[in-house]
């Protein structure tokens, strides 16, 4: 996003610089403590969902967490079935470990088809990505019911559910199949802040949880230790200045709506900050970068078609007037 981090975020990562970089006392411990004890707070707070600090354990990002849960859970040439268009790194990572992708796509009624076949891994990004949508509670019982007569692990990230417009309400998965379900998440998205490399999963799978507790401790590596303080400062102390990005957010994506020219398909996001766009011309985002000076994420990128671009609209009001005052000039 195109906005400074919150301050509480600023001050926690500088006094932590200020006064102590060595070994955090966590280190050999199985969660993340401190972090741990955070988001289960957080989770209870904002969703009313009970998560166990026991069941956490701490990655660098939500990419890292995903691989090392695939690596331990499913074999090469096992199915894993992910909502298309997807967040690109998922669909690098799902194909490049030689695991077999089970498209579930988007319709044009903005709903995404279940898999007609059993999977080993169903994939959840909710929010989706770049979709911008929010599940539905009726369309998480859906997935669950799926995946509990298929014996299915779902793995949920959920790291955009703080970017939910109302009157759309995030709704953790692992509050509907807390058996089958490890929950993906970081603080990076909402506050503005991938750089500082922390994430966390809740294992709420016990096969998981038994697979990776026969692993070396430190093989996967750990966050460090300002990446804890920024995203425990953030879930703590960050409230108001989320409260105020989502208002800019929210004013942003009607923006989008309100200014984009007709014929350009657009449904208004339930979440995230990211708009994806049918242009209904080939190689959309080239045409636009060169005819409109805008550079947009190509759709082909997230496993949509060419006439698809994604636009991050996460930017001061101005900025974002002058990117669809371009588009809709360069359309004309």
């Amino acid at each position: 996003m195109d906005f400074p981090v919150p301050e509480a975020v600023r001050e926690a990562v500088a006094r932590r610089a200020a006064t102590d970089l060595g070994y955090p006392a966590w280190l050999d411990q199985p969660t993340a403590g401190l972090l741990a004890e955070a988001f289960a707070e957080r989770m209870e707070a904002r969703y009313g969902w009970r998560a166990d600090p026991a069941h956490v354990r701490s990655y660098t990002d939500i990419n890292q967490a995903l691989q090392v849960l695939l690596h331990l859970m499913t074999e090469p040439g096992d199915a894993v079935a992910l909502h298309v268009p997807a967040y690109d790194p998922f669909l690098v990572t799902v194909t490049g470990m030689g695991r077999r992708l089970v498209p579930m796509p988007l319709t044009a009624e903005g709903r995404f088809e279940v898999p007609a076949e059993p999977v080993r891994v169903l994939l959840l990004v909710n929010p989706q990505n770049p979709s911008g949508r929010s599940f539905t509670r009726e369309e998480l019982e859906g997935l669950a019911a799926y995946a509990d007569r298929h014996g299915t692990l779902v793995i949920a990230d959920e790291i955009h559910a703080d970017l939910t417009y109302a009157p759309a309400r995030h709704i953790p998965f692992a509050t509907i199949l807390p058996e089958r379900t490890v929950t993906l998440t970081s603080a990076s998205k909402a506050f503005n802040m991938g750089g500082l490399r922390c994430s966390v999963a809740h294992l709420g799978a016990r096969d998981v949880r038994d697979a990776l507790g026969r692993q070396p401790a430190h093989l996967y590596g750990a966050p460090s230790v300002l990446g804890v303080e920024a995203t425990v400062a953030a879930w703590r102390h960050g409230h108001t200045w989320l409260e105020e990005v989502l208002a800019i957010l929210d004013r942003n994506r009607r923006l989008v709506a309100e200014r984009l020219p007709a014929g350009v398909g657009y449904r208004l996001p339930e979440a995230t900050y990211l708009a994806w766009l049918d242009f209904g011309i080939p190689d959309a985002a080239s045409f636009v970068e060169r005819e409109a000076r805008v550079r947009l994420n190509p759709g082909p990128n997230y496993g949509g078609g060419d006439t698809f671009a994604r636009l991050n609209f996460a930017t001061s009001a101005p900025i974002l007037e002058e990117i669809l005052a371009r588009i809709a000039a360069a359309l004309k």
